[in-house]
């Protein structure tokens, strides 16, 4: 069976040349400045130590300065947080399988992360099933998680339910990690907001949301000589529900169906705005490199925005 990775790796140094690959190397590497070192124990303060190191809890409750002491972090924890339900097994934006693009994304942070000698996880699964495998090193480990994602990815699949794995981090794994989410275009309710809140105060999180195919293809991209009433159906996978495709080619139709998913979509970045989480959104396997770049260069335009604020600095405009 030819190797998933082989093929992502073969898609990524066709779309990143040398320079580029390097700047995703940097970006990638940027998630982590400030965090290579890891709690260990509290001490007594002692002249020369950094007055930012200081307990300032435990010394009010020791009565005498109290200062933390950290351990280096050789090797970080990537989790791979993937939606494996039928929703993303319809099709995506370019006309490829949501499935496709959701394994390309995933097989380039895991090949990121690999390079960097971090360990890659992966949690996935639907509304009913999940699966957990815990984060370890080298590429033929991320090539079993990347089958995994494909194999287990079909229309006969359970709905989607990216909460459920949400809520299976925030319970059972411990310690800080890098999250990368690959789900389908949903909007988030109050309850997923709230789990999202709870998992960014503890992890590093990024989000790719796979795009959905439009209702119809737009108008003059029919192949010639076919008439309106030889449209295919449009079938949603999650319910069922058919759009008959004389009906879904219609401009008014089509123009009313790309109104509310801007707006939709437009509520989506807001809640990821609001919690300060890096999202992109991509429509195929060609946009792949260039959000992931765009997303880690997102993160840590943000991280650097929020370090800024908390020292008491002002953001223009």
């Amino acid at each position: 069976m030819p190797s998933l990775l082989r093929r992502i790796k073969s898609k990524m140094f066709i779309a990143a040349h040398r320079r580029t690959l390097a700047l995703l190397d940097g970006e990638y590497g940027s998630v982590f400045k400030g965090r290579s070192l890891d709690f260990d124990e509290l001490r007594a303060y002692v002249p020369g130590d950094e007055v930012r190191d200081i307990d300032w809890k435990a010394t009010a409750r020791h009565g005498s300065p109290l200062v933390k002491r950290y351990v280096a972090v050789r090797r970080h924890a990537v989790l791979l947080l993937v939606d494996t339900g039928r929703n993303m097994a319809a099709q995506g934006a370019s006309g490829e399988s949501k499935k496709d693009i959701a394994v390309q994304a995933a097989g380039v942070l895991g090949y990121l992360a690999c390079r960097h000698g971090d360990d890659v996880g992966l949690r996935h699964g639907t509304a009913t099933a999940s699966r957990f495998v815990p984060p370890r090193s080298g590429e033929e480990h991320l090539e079993r998680l990347l089958r995994d994602i494909d194999s287990s990815t079909a229309l006969d699949a359970p709905p989607s339910g990216i909460a459920h794995q949400i809520d299976y981090v925030l319970r059972y794994l411990k310690g800080r990690l890098l999250i990368v989410a690959v789900a389908d275009e949903f909007m988030p309710d109050p309850t997923v907001e709230a789990l999202l809140r709870r998992l960014r105060a503890r992890h590093e999180v990024l989000w790719l949301t796979i795009r959905d195919a439009d209702l119809a293809p737009a108008a003059g991209s029919r192949s010639g000589g076919q008439r309106d009433s030889d449209q295919t159906d449009s079938t949603d996978v999650v319910n069922g529900s058919r759009i008959a495709g004389k009906l879904a080619a219609q401009a008014a139709v089509q123009a009313a169906y790309a109104a509310a998913m801007r707006e939709r979509g437009r509520r989506r970045s807001d809640v990821f705005r609001r919690l300060r989480i890096a999202e992109q959104q991509i429509g195929g396997t060609a946009d792949v490199v260039g959000k992931v770049f765009a997303l880690l260069e997102q993160h840590r335009s943000r991280a650097l925005g929020g370090l800024y604020l908390a020292k008491g600095g002002r953001r223009a405009g």
